[in-house]
């Protein structure tokens, strides 16, 4: 264990002496990534893992991440932060510990579909040289909870959608849960850490990044595990206002084409936005209501909250 200014670093006993192709970047703030661990857990895979607790403050929870990198059957290195620095910058920080030509970007609530999910992307990056994929999320394996159905509605209708489909909009179905990044190109373009909160900054980061590399868009999924419920998605709605706004800011010729824009757009000519906007949420949030209306006032809320940026 070593320690730096705002950090307590692990490392395993296979670290030192490694060389992986491909470095599995997994930050975590307050969730338990040890399911994820475990899938990911294969000592034929040409690979390392990186976790990092971006400031949870939780020092059980810290303990048992600890606990579980020392005992990975791959080369691991488990990063605490003392403070919170953020999605972006967080990731940033991930990228800086990789050793390997290529990052595989996870969310610590995933859950790989495929068995061979992690020799696919080791392949790929050996194979192909790829400069960006995105492997795509599920809900496969997500348990059903009533308080969840919404969200769960909602992924199902925008977010859990085939290869084909995504590669329409490639830069728009880029998230950090499953994304594949060549180092020279994550060098070259890192995340934009004046990004807070939730939202946003990795299809901007998207945006910039594929005016110079194509985006593969491939079938190796992960299962989001890590569902929220409706009062959870409308603070992270607000939090993503001011993300919204700065992503408009500079790339208003491509967000322009997304329905959030447009709606957003069309919301803003309405009267009495102060009236009829918490209206909005608060039917969204009304668990008695249909699970698709609330899906459809939850959109509607959102693109409201983004009226003052278009």
């Amino acid at each position: 264990m070593t320690s730096t200014a705002n950090a307590i670093i692990v490392d395993n006993a296979l670290w030192s002496n490694a060389a992986p192709r491909l470095s599995v970047l997994i930050p975590t703030f307050r969730d338990d990534p040890s399911a994820l661990l475990k899938a990911l857990d294969d000592s034929m895979a040409r690979a390392e893992i990186i976790v990092l607790d971006d400031g949870g403050g939780d020092e059980a929870l810290a303990k048992r991440i600890a606990g579980r990198i020392e005992r990975l059957r791959l080369p691991a290195r488990f990063i605490r932060l003392t403070s919170n620095e953020g999605r972006a910058k967080g990731r940033n920080r991930l990228a800086s510990h990789a050793r390997a030509g290529h990052f595989l970007f996870l969310d610590s609530d995933m859950l790989p579909d495929p068995e061979d999910f992690l020799a696919r992307w080791v392949a790929l990056a050996e194979g192909e040289n790829t400069p960006i994929a995105f492997g795509g999320f599920t809900l496969n394996q997500t348990p059903r909870r009533p308080e969840h159905e919404l969200h769960r509605a909602m992924a199902l209708k925008s977010d859990c959608t085939p290869a084909p489909e995504r590669a329409r909009s490639p830069e728009k179905h880029v998230f950090t849960s499953n994304l594949l990044v060549r180092r020279d190109v994550f060098e070259t373009v890192e995340f934009d850490e004046g990004f807070t909160g939730w939202g946003w900054e990795d299809v901007e980061w998207a945006m910039r990044v594929s005016r110079d590399h194509p985006i593969l868009h491939i079938d190796n999924s992960a299962t989001h595990l890590g569902l929220d419920t409706a009062p959870a998605m409308a603070a992270k709605y607000e939090q993503s206002a001011s993300n919204f706004a700065r992503v408009v800011s500079a790339h208003r010729e491509i967000v322009s084409a997304y329905p959030s824009y447009k709606v957003a757009r069309a919301l803003k000519s309405l009267p009495a936005r102060d009236i009829w906007r918490p209206m909005l949420k608060a039917f969204a949030l009304n668990e008695a209501a249909p699970t698709r209306l609330r899906a459809f006032a939850m959109r509607l809320y959102r693109a409201a909250l983004y009226c003052e940026s278009v």
